[in-house]
């Protein structure tokens, strides 16, 4: 039987500064363990902690520009352009241009503190 969501769940993000983080599909606002799907909104200047997540994430800049850096390189992913960086590699995003950046994100299997081995935990 399909599933309507009528509204996201404001999830409190990493950061320098505050990113809004509206999750549609996943773990909190829908119980879905198998995927997540957030739309985010990025203030210029945000950066997040490193991480070694367990999941493939997938992610469309819908405006802005998205700093993707890995271990070997840095991607900036522009409006209209999409990524996937895959489980086990580290990663770390941040949005360094004046107007920062909007975009979809979707993790398979779904977004969990416990799952994204940010740099600044033990």
């Amino acid at each position: 039987m399909p599933i309507k969501i009528d509204r996201p769940t404001i999830i409190k993000s990493a950061g320098n500064k505050p990113k809004e983080i509206k999750e549609y599909i996943g773990r909190v606002n829908s119980n879905t363990d198998e995927v997540s799907v957030a739309r985010m909104k990025s203030p210029s200047g945000w950066i997040e902690p490193g991480q070694t997540p367990e999941f493939n994430e997938y992610t469309l800049v819908l405006k802005g520009m998205l700093r993707v850096t890995t271990n070997d390189e840095i991607i900036d992913i522009n409006e209209g352009e999409a990524i996937i960086t895959p489980a086990g590699e580290w990663v770390q995003y941040s949005t360094p241009t004046p107007e920062g950046a909007e975009y979809i994100a979707v993790c398979c299997p779904g977004f969990s503190p416990d799952a994204v081995h940010r740099d600044n935990e033990e």
